[in-house]
Formats: C-alpha cells, sequence, structure tokens
C-alpha cells in the first residue's frame, strides 16, 4: 500500500521543506502562527501518510483552515485527521460537538 503511495503521490513528496515554508505562509497572520511552528516542530515527526494529508491541507481556502482551527465548523472528512493531529500539537483543541 505504501508503495501506491509514493507511485501514485510522488510529486507531493518531492515537495522539499522549503516549498512548505513558502506554502503555509497565507494571507492571514493566525494561519501562519499555527502553521508554521506544524512544519518546523511536528512535520518531519510525522508519517509518510500524514505529510501527504497535510501538504493537501495547505490546498485549501484560508476562510476554510481559518474556520477549522478556531472551530467554527468541523472540517472535511478528508481534512480531519490532519486538522486533528494539528490542534494537538498546537494546544488547540478540537469543538464543542465532542470531536477531539
Amino acid at each position: 500500500m505504501l508503495q501506491f503511495w509514493f507511485y501514485y503521490f510522488g510529486s507531493i513528496f518531492s515537495m522539499d521543506k522549503n516549498r512548505l515554508r513558502w506554502a503555509v505562509r497565507r494571507g492571514m497572520l493566525e494561519l501562519d502562527l499555527i502553521l508554521s511552528p506544524f512544519l518546523e516542530n511536528v512535520y518531519d515527526k510525522l508519517s509518510a501518510e500524514e505529510k501527504v494529508l497535510f501538504q493537501n491541507l495547505l490546498e485549501c481556502e484560508d476562510q476554510d483552515l481559518f474556520n477549522w482551527f478556531l472551530n467554527k465548523y468541523p472540517p472535511h472528512a478528508e481534512q480531519q485527521r490532519i486538522v486533528k493531529i494539528i490542534l494537538a500539537n498546537t494546544g488547540l483543541q478540537m469543538g464543542v460537538d465532542g470531536q477531539q
């Protein structure tokens, strides 16, 4: 299964840390303050699949990310796992709807 991920998402895996540093720089300071430290302190410890999830998350709109991180509404199913990981590693908590 892992070989499939490397083959299918090869271009995503080739995204180096410098490109990711640019990708986490957003139009909102609040997102920069969440995503930049996560990239520097946690990203390298993620599994290959979680890295793909993070890279895919960076393609989402700023307003969606902001709302997910501040619990205004829950993330889409495909982003839920990585949002939980980010929130757990930034000291933020998931929403009051029981999702943790």
